[in-house]
C-alpha cells in the first residue's frame, strides 16, 4: 500500500532521535495496549500482516499525530470491529468519537494467489530490477526500491505471503532474496560509497 506510513528514503522528517537506556513502555497504558494486541491476534486468529495493515489503513492525519502504541490500538479495535466482535457504537464512549482505520482498498478475491514455485526463480549473483507495481492493499516491497536494479546476494528461506495473508486467512509459501541495491541507484548520488540490503519475495522481482 502506498501510504503515508512507508516512509524510507523520504526526506523532511528530521533526524532518528536516539533515547539513552530507553524504557520497554513510557506509559502503562502502552504495555497494556502490547498485552491487548497480541492476545487479540492470537485469539482471533488474525495475521501480522492483516494488523500491520490496519496501521496503514488509518488515516493521514491521524498517523503522523499519533504514537507507535495508538497506531497498535487503532488497529486492535478496526480489526474486532472488522470481524463483529465489538461494535464502534461500544467504543465511542470511551473516547470522543473512537478512531478507526478507513475500509481496505482491495476485495480479497483480487489479491494474486497461486501455488509456491518448486525452484527459485533467481540465485546469487544475478541481476534483478523491482516491478513498479502500485498496489491498494498491504505489501512489503518499499516504494523506494521499486524499478530499482540490484543483485541477489543471498537465498533466503521461503516465507509465507504478506499480499495474501494481509486480506484473506490463507498461507502462501513464496522464495524470498536478500538484493543489494546501490545507494547511487537508489538516490542518484553517484559520490555515495554505501549500498542497501533488502529482502525481498520472488513476486517482486525481474531479470534485470
Amino acid at each position: 500500500m502506498d501510504g503515508v506510513h512507508d516512509l524510507g528514503g523520504m526526506q523532511g522528517f528530521g533526524p532518528v532521535e536516539v533515547e539513552a537506556d530507553e524504557p520497554v513502555f513510557h506509559q502503562d497504558w502502552e504495555g497494556r495496549v502490547f498485552g491487548l494486541a497480541v492476545g487479540t491476534l492470537g485469539a482471533g486468529g488474525f495475521k501480522t500482516p492483516m494488523f500491520r495493515h490496519a496501521i496503514e489503513r488509518m488515516d493521514p492525519g491521524h498517523y503522523l499525530t499519533s504514537s507507535y502504541f495508538e497506531h497498535w490500538l487503532t488497529a486492535v479495535a478496526t480489526l474486532l470491529v472488522e470481524e463483529g466482535t465489538i461494535s464502534h457504537d461500544e467504543l465511542d464512549p470511551l473516547v470522543d468519537a473512537f478512531p478507526l482505520s478507513r475500509p481496505p482498498a482491495v476485495d480479497a478475491d483480487d489479491v494474486e494467489s497461486g501455488p509456491q514455485a518448486a525452484e527459485p526463480r533467481f540465485t546469487v549473483g544475478d541481476a534483478v530490477r523491482v516491478r513498479d507495481l502500485q498496489f491498494a492493499g498491504h505489501t512489503r516491497c518499499p516504494r523506494y526500491v521499486r524499478g530499482r536494479r540490484g543483485v541477489v546476494v543471498k537465498m533466503e528461506p521461503a516465507a509465507p505471503v504478506p499480499e495474501v495473508e494481509a486480506h484473506r486467512r490463507e498461507q502462501l509459501l513464496e522464495h524470498t532474496y536478500g538484493v543489494r541495491f546501490e545507494a547511487a541507484e537508489l538516490w542518484g548520488d553517484e559520490s555515495a560509497n554505501a549500498a542497501v540490503h533488502v529482502d525481498l519475495y520472488e513476486r517482486y522481482l525481474d531479470p534485470a
